[in-house]
């Protein structure tokens, strides 16, 4: 069987992120083990927005919440587990990764569920006002919230701990990263595949028509939003133990429009776009960041070069407009 384009792209793309911090140790740069670990954390949380946006055609300028609270809880949960204190209801903290990731995913599916309970009932510029106004409202939250570092943020002392894995070595922690990275690809590509992603793409297309057959679109789109949010909550429990530290600035308004810009450059809607498009924002943020600190102009002139023309985008000019990845 002869792969397609796309799928070989994808798979030069996932070989290209997985040799990197090899290389890195052969030439004795450790740091771009950091960039390849941040390129796969950034790529999996737009895997979670390119649900919603790619699939369902739902643009969510408010997924920054959930990036922020899945930092939040994984920097709560291994200070309470340091001090000993027990969290509400006599819970006790935990720097156990599974453990975490796990409340995340708790915590961000209920919130996800309130905010796309009451955003998917408004359509086109009011979701994405309404989906902002949501994330704003989490993000002076974090702020006024003492307890937890308000504005100046929560540090994680340790980075937190994965059964049988030295997670203070950095390329341990990269394979951690990558491989959540390769399963949040395989659950788009499962979803998009199935018929909840058919009738999700369909109500994209025409919401009327899905209704008219006797499917409803706001219990298929209010499920992708609420996955959605679970996926890049754990991305962002992901990026809080990189840094060791979770800050509102994983909250704000503009972490929204980097996850937005990252599928944008790949390809929306493509299996792999995330990716790419984390592995060319990175890129360029390194490349251009010692040179200037004026970079994000010379990305911004990128992106509204594939929005004119490429608009399928990194991947859909390299490998075509059909989606076979």
């Amino acid at each position: 069987m002869t792969l397609s384009r796309e799928t070989l792209i994808n798979l030069i793309l996932i070989v290209l992120l997985a040799a990197v911090p090899f290389v890195a140790l052969g030439i004795g740069q450790p740091f771009y083990i950091t960039l390849a670990t941040r390129i796969a954390i950034l790529a999996l949380a737009a895997v979670g927005l390119n649900l919603v946006l790619g699939l369902g055609g739902l643009v969510s300028f408010g997924h920054a919440a959930f990036f922020g609270i899945g930092g939040y809880v994984a920097g709560i949960l291994a200070a309470h587990a340091s001090s000993g204190e027990a969290l509400m209801f006599g819970l006790a903290g935990s720097d156990q990764m599974p453990v975490i990731w796990l409340v995340t995913l708790i915590v961000c599916g209920i919130v996800g569920l309130a905010i796309g309970a009451v955003s998917l009932r408004t359509s086109g510029v009011y979701f994405i006002m309404i989906t902002l106004a949501f994330s704003q409202m989490i993000y002076y939250f974090a702020v006024s919230w003492p307890a937890y570092g308000g504005e100046d943020g929560l540090s994680i002392l340790v980075r937190n701990r994965f059964p049988g894995v030295n997670s203070m070595k950095p390329i341990s922690y990269f394979l951690i990263c990558l491989g959540m990275l390769i399963a949040g690809l395989g659950l788009f590509s499962l979803i998009r595949a199935s018929r909840f992603g058919a009738a999700l793409q369909a109500a994209r297309q025409n919401a009327v028509r899905v209704a008219a057959v006797g499917i409803s679109p706001y219990p298929i789109r209010l499920a992708a939003f609420t996955l959605s949010g679970m996926i890049t909550g754990v991305a962002g429990a992901l990026y809080a133990d990189l840094n060791r530290f979770a800050s509102p600035s994983m909250i704000s308004w503009h972490m929204s429009g980097e996850l937005i810009v990252l599928i944008v450059l790949g390809g929306t809607g493509r299996l792999f776009g995330p990716v790419a498009g984390a592995m060319l924002y990175v890129v360029f943020e390194f490349a251009l960041g010692g040179l200037t600190e004026r970079w994000q102009f010379f990305l911004g002139l990128i992106l509204l070069a594939v929005v004119l023309f490429a608009r399928g985008g990194l991947l859909g000019l390299l490998a075509g407009k059909a989606r076979h990845g």
